[in-house]
């Protein structure tokens, strides 16, 4: 479990993160509980109903939200049949730059820095969640700081970050904040990565991909009992997203966390890679990540390297161009090859990277083109 910090100390560490930053740290850096009316602001997608009912449209639960209700997600709220936000602007992990690689983005700028920000909440109840501190509370039961769209897009760059990530939590939940600054620092020459676990709508999703840079999908299993049983959601609506992105032309890549025996067999990957080749084609970057035990699933071992191993191979076999292990650093399973000479065209270990040998979206050996972002 990850060693919690008080208030203070939160506060403290975010202001030494930020203190490059154009904003003064009273203003950037007050606490949620201050102000909570700055985090509030009326939702995107939804309808309303009778009786000053709503219905949410964000993600595939419609939750249908009576007055003074909230969502599934905890952090949208139903006042007086109008659906609002609670998280906008209301960092409560995060505001430091990560590498691109950590979340895990293997091609999209290899190298270099995001700068990560999450808020509390989430659409699914993963039993084996990795940041179940923040995503399975409300916001008002977690240390907040205020950071603005404006904030944000300066900090990035005052740190040398490419890309602003939406990580940690659940991205599709605090929406409005995501939408908000994407779009400003798009506008400031900043890129925008979300990194989600795909449980969004269509209509959402289009509009999003309008600002994003890139997305990351955590597609959790390839079976319905395991979504159903496992995170508190459904297989087909995360199938989708998928050819959703496909379709609007977003740069995407797949992650698949592998829990020993409950979604490593060897015909459910087959099955997932089958899916993946024909439906997305192969050049997704498909990374298998091993577990390690948390939250509500401590009786599992630590997933082998041979499993993400055989993952790999099946994957390869299956004719997708890049597979990819992960939580295995120093693993050749890291590194990038050219599908056609096979040469490593990145060397990567762990969360760094060493050689690049890409040249205009080109390997240097070859001339084969290898999709991605490079610049």
């Amino acid at each position: 479990m990850k060693k919690s910090i008080n208030r203070r100390d939160f506060l403290r560490l975010g202001a030494a993160a930020c203190a490059a930053c154009p904003f003064t740290t009273a203003t950037a850096l007050a606490a949620a509980g201050d102000d909570d009316s700055r985090f509030v602001k009326e939702a995107m997608h939804y309808e309303k109903l009778k009786d000053l009912r709503i219905r949410c449209l964000l993600c595939p639960r419609k939750c249908e939200i009576a007055d003074r209700e909230r969502g599934a997600c905890g952090v949208r709220e139903n006042r007086k049949g109008t659906y609002y936000t609670l998280v906008h602007s209301r960092s409560c992990s995060g505001l430091r730059p990560d590498p691109i690689e950590k979340k895990p983005f293997f091609h999209v700028y290899p190298g270099s820095l995001a700068f990560s920000l999450a808020t509390a909440g989430c659409n699914m109840t993963c039993r084996f969640c990795q940041n179940w501190e923040i995503s399975q509370f409300r916001p008002e039961d977690r240390d907040s700081i205020y950071a603005p769209p404006e904030f944000l897009a300066k900090s990035a760059k005052r740190t040398g970050c490419k890309t602003i990530a939406y990580t940690y939590s659940e991205p599709v939940i605090f929406y409005e904040y995501m939408y908000d600054s994407a779009k400003f620092s798009r506008e400031q020459g900043v890129g925008n990565v979300m990194i989600s676990n795909g449980y969004i709508n269509k209509k959402p999703m289009v509009e999003l991909c309008k600002v994003l840079t890139a997305v990351k999908i955590d597609l959790k299993a390839f079976t319905e009992d395991f979504y159903v049983k496992m995170c508190g959601g459904h297989l087909k609506p995360v199938l989708d997203t998928l050819v959703v992105l496909k379709e609007q032309g977003m740069w995407f890549e797949i992650v698949v966390l592998l829990l020993p025996g409950m979604n490593d067999g060897e015909k459910e990957i087959r099955e997932m890679c089958q899916w993946i080749r024909k439906e997305l084609g192969p050049d997704v970057p498909t990374h298998f990540s091993r577990f390690y035990p948390t939250y509500m699933v401590q009786n599992l071992p630590r997933t082998p390297i041979k499993t993400v191993e055989q993952a790999r191979n099946i994957a390869l076999e299956c004719g997708i161009h890049y597979a990819y292990v992960g939580n295995a650093p120093g693993h050749p399973g890291e590194k990038t090859y050219c599908p056609k000479c096979k040469n490593m065209i990145v060397d990567r270990v762990g969360y760094h990277v060493g050689r690049v040998d890409i040249r205009d979206g080109k390997c240097t050996n070859c001339g084969n083109p290898i999709p991605g972002l490079w610049g």
